[in-house]
């Protein structure tokens, strides 16, 4: 195969559709770093060799692993379908994959994990994402490069000498050929991630030569047509199907070429992708819910992050977690799936969603009785927040203009929301507004 002039395949937007309606997913980072429990990256961070980290594949036992528990959560949680760490940069393998003996069947563990996933969250009707790192620190032809954690070896580059990233391309193919023939229909392949822009003295990142990545998009497509494929593998001429700012909320809805794109913000509970012991940054709940409806507003997918311990579980930060998402989708979800950014443009410490006729307007912050929202002057139908249904009234021009006792004249193009003095017992309070026949805004480009 001509790796030079092969052109990557596209997906249709149509394609994507259900993702753009579904907004929210789980990411689920696990593997043998979840026993060390500081940091996915722990292996290159300490600068560890393979016999270094020999002792956590020797102690792999995650005995109560239950990924029936994962899915439940995740479905009460509003999430609609999930991405899962095949393989990370580590090189371990959760599936019994013949391609390397590295995988989880050969550990104390002895059964594979994915099957058992893919069945459980199939089962609550999430769809199902595969991650798999174009890095590997375990495979025997992967060059040190400055991520690698031999880059500071003093023979780094004597380990290179006869190892071939070709080889392990085709490893890559292989192990990816398994995964979309052998769980059935995968609808996300995320693959992670390219650095071609990266030097140490004589040590280059890598890119797409090195992974192949025109041959890698083509097997993909061929296996799954209908597969959504993220924008890691360092094509620049290809318009990838999402966009994965990770850990970075945008201000504004993502463009290339003037045209906005597919997105997804990817992001943690904490500051660590895998289970970390002892890392202290958790998000707190109104943070939590903030995020989600902050990255709806500008019209993306929120893929938030759990990182199960080395015992199959989640610690009770994360259950805590999923719990907050949980009691607040419980009431809002209509303010998230299907919907997308507004035309309209937020009151102060307000963000908007919509879906058609539907307009969401959700405070961060409360005010002091009314909220001001000029731009819907002679557009509202009916209004109530979400959590209760209860009616949201507005201010109506009197017969002489004045309203009460302001003395302010109240206009026919001004509009103001009367709210309770108390904040609802809501995180965030939701206000759906049913415009008028005529009165939405247009949705996206």
């Amino acid at each position: 195969m001509d790796i030079d002039n092969l052109q990557p395949l596209a997906l249709p937007e149509e394609k994507k559709a259900w993702f753009v309606h579904d907004r929210f997913g789980m990411f689920v980072h696990w593997g043998l770093y979840a026993l060390p429990a500081r940091h996915e990256w722990v292996k290159s961070r300490e600068e560890l060799n393979d016999a270094d980290y020999q002792k956590y594949f020797d102690h792999f036992d995650p005995d109560l692993y239950d990924p029936r528990e994962w899915a439940r959560r995740a479905k009460a949680a509003g999430m609609k379908y999930v991405v899962l760490t095949t393989k990370h940069h580590e090189g371990f393998c959760l599936w019994d994959t013949k391609a390397t003996d590295f995988k989880v069947t050969n550990t104390p563990y002895g059964k594979d994990l994915l099957r058992p996933f893919v069945d459980a969250f199939r089962a609550e009707g999430l769809r199902i994402g595969f991650y798999y790192s174009l890095i590997d620190w375990h495979h025997p032809d992967f060059t040190v490069d400055p991520r690698h954690p031999q880059r500071n070896h003093p023979d780094a580059s004597q380990i290179n000498e006869g190892r071939d990233i070709s080889r392990y391309a085709a490893f890559m193919r292989e192990q990816v050929r398994e995964l979309l023939t052998e769980f059935g229909r995968i609808d996300i392949m995320w693959f992670d991630f390219s650095y071609p822009q990266w030097r140490l003295g004589d040590l280059v990142g890598k890119g797409h030569q090195d992974w192949e990545s025109e041959k890698l998009v083509h097997l993909v497509r061929e296996l799954a047509p209908d597969i959504i494929i993220n924008n890691r593998l360092d094509l620049a001429g290809l318009q990838p199907d999402i966009v994965t700012p990770e850990q970075y909320m945008p201000r504004a809805w993502p463009k290339r070429d003037g045209r906005r794109v597919v997105w997804e913000a990817c992001q943690t509970l904490s500051g660590s992708w895998g289970y970390h012991r002892d890392e202290d940054t958790w998000k707190s709940t109104e943070q939590l819910v903030q995020m989600l409806v902050g990255t709806v507003a500008i019209g993306g997918n929120l893929l938030m992050n759990v990182g199960p311990t080395a015992r199959g579980t989640l610690d009770h930060r994360a259950i805590a977690a999923l719990a907050a998402y949980e009691e607040w989708m419980a009431l809002h979800e209509r303010s998230i799936v299907g919907c997308t950014q507004s035309d309209f443009t937020a009151p102060p410490d307000c963000r908007l969603t919509q879906n058609g006729d539907r307009l969401y307007i959700h405070l961060f912050n409360w005010p002091y009785k009314h909220l001001h929202f000029d731009a819907l002057a002679g557009k509202i139908e009916y209004a109530q927040f979400l959590h209760d249904a209860s009616e949201v009234t507005w201010l109506r021009p009197s017969a002489n203009t004045l309203w009460a006792n302001t003395q302010f004249p109240v206009g026919e193009d001004e509009l103001t929301f009367i709210l309770p003095v108390r904040r609802p017992k809501v995180v965030v309070p939701v206000i759906e507004v049913k415009l008028k026949a005529g009165s939405a805004a247009s949705l996206q480009d």
